[in-house]
């Protein structure tokens, strides 16, 4: 396939779509929800942000007062002494929250300084989730503790996943009282994306936490136990129209340059290298009016100032995919909402420029970007029982297209990527999708979703790694997914068939040639008393797997080979402390390489996440015991895998916080000679000394190792590998979008003798 200026296409089909959409768009919805009301003000009449609501506009803006208890026991009355008042006023600039939290116990209030991103239910905070296209599809959100620390992000329907990688420009201020808390929040309009006419009445949510209330969660309108998402109950904004009328031809601009000074030493035996560089990039971020949003980013520093928490594959040979924290890709993450196969952004490396723009109408949206890519990034080809991974070795272009129709209860789009390697050949892929949403006969919810995509592809890689270009080959996915839920049953079934031809360097295809088919069947059972233990929840659980080969003519792979089966009978529960627990009997088989025996891999699975006490903000354990497969060696031997997670936060005087987290993950499969054959090993403790919600000091020491030993059977060569990776950063935000670092690393590969050292000076400034 020739190459594709997929880009200029892009926007062509972006402009298709508008006129489209005009054709079709319909008025707002009349039939709502009663919820907050939006007092329009002046702007010279808003609200100094001061966490104080002394402010004469807060006596004219009508309260909001009717939360409703969804956790612990949904519908449940609400504790005595905990009303919570919300108010909502509104210029051309920003909406202005002011809140009234009231506690009859102040003093067991928790809120202490920590990371952006981190304020979970352990924390007492107030939330507010905003759908200012009014389809029920995606919100943003953000969330306040009571010392000022924002966790912000976008929920997304479709999957009912969070993602917290956007950041939004708001600006927050609390006040502690004799009798709980007041808190304001003010939210820029510009960094909210809603349709430039047509669209629907906004919707809007409001949530409060309150741990020592047994773990409470409030909310400003009543769940249902079978609700498919987190979004299905949110409330429409009166009179907001005039409004949307009033800033839907403002114009914002946003300039972020960023400086990046770095100095590095390198030592290898008998090789010493030094080297200096600065770097300058920039992100423009552009919305000429309410419905049309441009970015562009130019050469800008990705390297990880955020060090991603260690992954390890264990005995297995498939990757693992990370989740996305550079803004640049987040702009559209609810436009794009595919899965993993289709776009999967950490396979852009370091781009030295991207250009990207979003649109969205009442019925219809639509991103396109393009990327030019640094050489350096992985390049991941999937095959039915490994990963294989090459070395970008050149530049690249990679480039997207997303579109999507949708309405009351259904959703069509459309999908296009290219991953272009010039003289080598390229990578293309075209892709449809649909989803549908209603009720079903009983009263329950239903959703049904379909993907398909084809590729062709005639770049390859030789079998020492390097680049080529080889004959066009094609290949199709093709995936199905279907959720019921009622009040008592919760179940999910999915298919997927990714071919053996099929590629995607533009998303994650772990695995190719092989169709997956699952089936997860839930039980509600509701609360019950076990002796002394009470349970908010129980549910029972049965899972359903198996992965089977696709036959391939160029390599030889037989079809309907059994790669890997399970069966998994369980539970899980709800009970005080914030503790959830949930067990597994996995009675599985698993074949490690083509041809192999199918081996018997019987385990026990347990998982347990709690919060027992104020300075422990979480605790998480997953551990799985029983008989593993040693995918290398082709055999089973007892072993297991085991992930710990522990947060402790401790205030400290002058305000200031100390906030720890460790992490350690552990595989292993024992040889016949009574020591692991295997293993693999991951930890990390990560300490930070919160001075105030602006300014921190990280200090971060993690290690991985894996080795093999020799186990008595197979006689494969004992090998170890060791990371060492220590890093202390300063950093310093005084305002959204204005930031400075400064951070010293040191990571060592002790078994080469490799280590490097750098220091990095980072400035980023928003005009």
């Amino acid at each position: 396939m020739a190459t594709i200026p997929i880009l200029l296409h892009s926007i062509l089909l972006i402009g298709l779509l508008c006129a489209a959409a005009q054709a079709f768009a319909s008025q707002t919805d009349p039939a709502g929800r009663s919820g907050l009301r939006a007092l329009r003000i002046d702007p010279n009449a808003a609200p100094r942000i001061d966490g104080m609501l002394d402010d004469a506009v807060w006596q004219r803006a009508p309260a909001f007062t009717a939360f409703h208890k969804h956790a612990p026991r949904d519908g449940a009355h609400l504790p005595v002494g905990l009303a919570t008042e919300v108010r909502l006023v509104v210029d051309d600039d920003a909406l202005v929250f002011g809140i009234r939290a009231r506690d009859p116990q102040p003093g067991l209030l928790r809120g202490t300084l920590a990371r952006r991103d981190k304020v979970g239910l352990d924390q007492d905070f107030i939330g507010i989730w905003i759908d200012p296209v009014g389809h029920g599809r995606s919100a943003q959100f953000v969330r306040i503790n009571t010392s000022g620390v924002v966790t912000d992000g976008m929920h997304r329907a479709e999957d009912d996943e969070t993602d917290l990688g956007p950041d939004f420009p708001i600006e927050t201020a609390v006040r502690l009282l004799p009798d709980g808390y007041s808190m304001e929040v003010r939210w820029p309009l510009s960094n909210l994306r809603f349709p430039y006419m047509g669209g629907r009445n906004w919707q809007m949510m409001v949530e409060r936490s309150i741990p020592h209330a047994d773990g409470a969660l409030l909310v400003s309108a009543p769940f249902r136990i079978d609700a498919l998402s987190h979004l299905s109950f949110l409330q429409e904004v009166e009179d907001m129209e005039a409004t949307v009328a009033a800033v839907r031809d403002r114009a914002f601009l946003e300039l972020r340059p960023e400086l990046t000074v770095r100095r590095e030493r390198a030592s290898l035996p008998g090789e010493r290298t030094r080297g200096r560089q600065a770097a300058l990039g920039l992100e423009i971020n552009a919305r000429p009016r309410a419905d049309w949003v441009f970015n562009a980013t130019l050469n800008p520093d990705y390297s990880q100032v955020e060090i991603d928490e260690p992954v390890s594959q264990g005995a297995g040979n498939i990757a693992f995919s990370l989740p996305e924290k550079r803004g640049f890709f987040l702009e559209s993450a609810d436009v794009l909402g595919l899965p993993l196969a289709a776009f999967y952004s950490r396979t852009i490396n370091d781009p030295e420029y991207g250009l990207r723009a979003t649109w969205r109408a009442a019925h219809a949206d639509s991103t396109a970007m393009s990327l030019r890519d640094e050489p350096g990034g992985l390049v991941l080809r999937g095959q039915p029982y490994a990963t294989l991974e090459y070395l970008q070795p050149r530049r690249t272009v990679a480039s997207l297209w997303r579109g999507r129709w949708h309405g009351d209860g259904w959703l069509l789009g459309g999908f296009a990527s290219q991953r272009d390697y010039h003289a080598f050949g390229s990578n293309d892929v075209l892709g449809a999708d649909a989803q549908w949403r209603g009720e079903g006969a009983d009263g329950g919810q239903r959703q049904a979703t379909l993907v398909a995509m084809h590729s062709r592809t005639d770049a390859g890689f030789d079998a020492d790694g390097r680049q080529m270009r080889q004959a066009r080959r094609s290949g199709s996915y093709l995936s199905g997914k279907f959720i019921h839920s009622s009040e008592r049953w919760w179940n999910e079934f999915v298919v997927e068939a990714v071919g053996p031809g099929f590629v995607n360097d533009n998303g994650f295809v772990p695995q190719a040639g092989i169709v997956k088919a699952s089936a997860e069947l839930n039980r509600i059972l509701g609360g019950r008393t076990l002796g002394p233990l009470q349970l908010y929840e129980l549910e029972a659980h049965l899972g359903l797997h198996q992965t089977r080969t696709l036959a391939d003519s160029v390599s030889g792979q037989p079809g309907g080979e059994i790669i890997d089966s399970k069966l998994r009978p369980g539970f899980w529960m709800a009970a005080p402390l914030q503790t959830g627990l949930w067990a597994q009997l996995g009675f599985d088989r698993q074949r490690g390489r083509p041809g192999g025996a199918l081996h018997a891999v019987p385990a026990l699975h347990v998982g347990l996440e709690t919060t027992p006490a104020p300075w422990i903000s979480r605790v998480a354990a997953e551990v799985s015991l029983g008989r593993q497969l040693d995918v290398d060696a082709d055999r089973v031997g007892p072993g297991g895998n085991a992930t710990l997670d522990v947060g402790l936060r401790f205030p400290l005087r002058r305000g200031w916080a100390l906030e720890l987290d460790h992490h350690v993950y552990r595989a292993w499969v024992r040889g016949t000679l009574g020591q692991p054959a295997f293993s693999d090993t991951a930890w990390r403790w990560l300490a930070l000394l919160h001075f105030s919600p602006r300014d921190s000091v990280r200090l971060l020491a993690q290690n991985t190792w894996a080795a093999r030993r020799d186990d008595g059977v197979t006689q494969l060569p004992a090998w170890n590998d060791r990371q060492i990776h220590r890093s202390l950063l300063y950093r310093y935000q005084w305002r959204h979008g204005r930031i400075v670092s400064f951070g010293v690393v040191d990571d060592k590969l002790p078994l080469v003798d490799e280590r490097s050292r750098s220091l990095t000076f980072k400035l980023q400034w928003e005009v």
